[in-house]
């Protein structure tokens, strides 16, 4: 929807669709930051158990169990061999949430230190 909506005419917005497969996004995210170089990125992910607008806090690279759609699963359980355990947003997601609420939508906005893991 926000690809259709867009944004000013001053920035440039670029959506992709990745799929739920470790080595497709271990190949695509880098290619798509060197080509793009973006000041900012917004990965959004689905859940069908979810019941709010959840921001994430941090993303994890470690403890991987589940299979993706290929029905792989590192053996390390690891994201990016090598990269850090966490990464923290530097975006005060608390302060995003307070912004949208205060616009009076019909939104649910929480904030989560733990994204999870597939």
């Amino acid at each position: 929807e926000l690809e259709k909506l867009g944004l000013r005419d001053d920035v440039d917005l670029h959506v992709y669709e990745v799929p739920v497969e470790y080595q497709t996004v271990q190949r695509l995210i880098p290619a798509l930051w060197k080509k793009h170089s973006p000041q900012l990125v917004v990965h959004v992910g689905v859940s069908g158990m979810a019941t709010t607008v959840t921001l994430e806090k941090c993303g994890h690279n470690v403890g991987y169990k589940g299979l993706d759609n290929c029905r792989f699963c590192p053996g390390s359980q690891c994201c990016v061999e090598g990269g850090p355990e966490c990464i923290d947003s530097i975006i005060d997601m608390d302060a995003v949430s307070s912004r949208v609420s205060a616009l009076g939508l019909d939104v649910t906005v929480t904030i989560s230190k733990d994204a999870g893991r597939y």
